[in-house]
């Protein structure tokens, strides 16, 4: 093994360098998410050197981390999203009863999410939008994958006979669409409306989807 290979496995204050590169940039992160998400305009107003001194880390352990403010952004965008729909998975595996107590499960779990993780809310559904096309693209295909688990879902309780069978695409996609403008209203202060009120709404225009089921 070189020196260098060596040095990089170095511990030092009793942690492997790895890990202490990983603390470090979850340290960014958090920082990032309590700096573009604490109001309207978070990110467009952020800089270096502030997320930096909230981290009580240097510019130069950020720049080895990150090469600008937009790549701390997407990767919360992508933390939340990941997190939301491990949940709804987790759940979906586990739930029992109707369609619709199945469905009211999901949106629970991903209303835990969001409540456990209030910055990260306002950085996926607001801070997010239009700052770049390269942000633009992890967005839709944020979007296409919400559109394919939910698709998937309605083909097995249709395959199980407990809603019609039909291609439910479009009509993933405008829910997808629908829940993401709700989510952004609400997180911007526009809808006036417990987090409660949003899932008890989501539920509802989720079971106006589906096609009754067989006789």
């Amino acid at each position: 093994m070189s020196d260098e290979a060596r040095g990089a496995r170095r511990a030092y204050g009793g942690k492997p360098a790895a890990q202490r590169r990983a603390e470090r940039r979850e340290r960014l992160l958090k920082a990032g998410a309590e700096l573009f998400g604490a109001r309207p305009g978070g990110y467009r107003t952020a800089s270096v050197a502030a997320l930096c001194a909230r981290a009580d880390l240097s510019t130069r352990q950020f720049y080895e981390e990150f090469r600008n403010l937009e790549e701390v952004l997407a990767a919360l965008h992508g933390r939340i999203h990941r997190a939301a729909r491990a949940a709804i998975t987790a759940t979906l595996a586990e739930a029992e009863g109707s369609v619709r107590e199945r469905a009211e499960a999901a949106f629970r779990a991903y209303a835990r999410v969001l409540t456990a993780h209030p910055h990260l809310v306002r950085v996926a559904f607001a801070e997010a939008a239009s700052v770049s096309p390269e942000l633009e693209r992890q967005r839709f295909e944020a979007r296409q994958g919400w559109v394919d688990l939910l698709v998937g879902a309605l083909d097995e309780a249709a395959a199980r006979g407990e809603i019609g069978a039909r291609d439910y695409r479009v009509a993933a996609l405008g829910f997808v669409a629908a829940v993401n403008g709700l989510l952004y209203d609400w997180t911007v202060g526009y809808v006036d409306a417990p987090l409660d009120t949003i899932v008890d709404e989501l539920t509802r225009m989720f079971m106006g989807l589906l096609e009754p089921g067989g006789p």
